[in-house]
């Protein structure tokens, strides 16, 4: 696929390195066009000028940036992003990490109404940056739970959670990206305050037949 990816911090730039190990084109944007050229140096994407560039030309546009920008991203990339898909990798934490900021049932539903002609689908977000190039656990490949409600959107990004060594599972509709949030927001407030490394991730483990 050619993916874009919109942010290079920390997740972005991970999600960068780990799509163009897994033989995907990758385009990557940032606040700046210097920031966007030394994560495409490092990790071997494309630099793009601006977010617009980044998307053009792409199947699978990953937002990886704070949750406080997502609605201004979307705007502003709504006309460039019309018939492909978005995948929402964001987390919609307050400003003092201690709570989740949600307007609608899951942020991920009022970044669907903002692209209106666009499926979007809730997944990543539940990855620790460190664990997008790393997704296997003494053996176990870390579940990458997804949701949505375009089926050949989350068949994509299932094809796509597979090519970077994730075991991929529909968690349902847009409405269950809510689900999707908090368990994000769980994990992230366990490292944050147990003083674990950033390297936990979810398994769902069981019989399921």
């Amino acid at each position: 696929m050619h993916v874009a990816i919109i942010g290079a911090g920390n997740v972005g730039s991970a999600f960068s390195r780990a799509a163009v190990a897994a033989g995907h084109t990758v385009s990557v944007s940032a606040t700046s066009p210097e920031k966007a050229a030394a994560v495409a140096a490092e990790t071997g994407a494309r630099p793009a000028a601006n977010n617009v560039d980044a998307v053009t030309g792409a199947d699978l546009v990953v937002l990886a940036v704070p949750g406080s920008a997502v609605t201004s991203v979307a705007d502003e990339l709504a006309p460039a992003v019309s018939g492909k898909i978005v995948v929402d990798a964001t987390n919609p934490l307050n400003a003092t990490f201690t709570d989740l900021d949600i307007e609608e049932t899951a942020a991920a539903q009022t970044l669907q109404r903002h692209l209106p002609n666009t499926p979007v689908v809730k997944a990543f977000n539940t990855v620790f940056a460190g664990r997008l190039g790393n997704p296997v656990e003494q053996g176990v490949p870390l579940h990458l739970f997804y949701a949505g409600d375009d089926a050949d959107a989350k068949k994509n990004v299932a094809e796509f959670a597979s090519s970077l060594g994730f075991a991929p599972i529909d968690a349902g509709g847009l409405r269950m990206a809510r689900a999707l949030e908090e368990m994000a927001f769980l994990n992230i407030s366990l490292n944050a305050t147990q003083g674990w490394v950033w390297q936990s991730g979810w398994a769902l483990l069981g019989p399921t037949g």
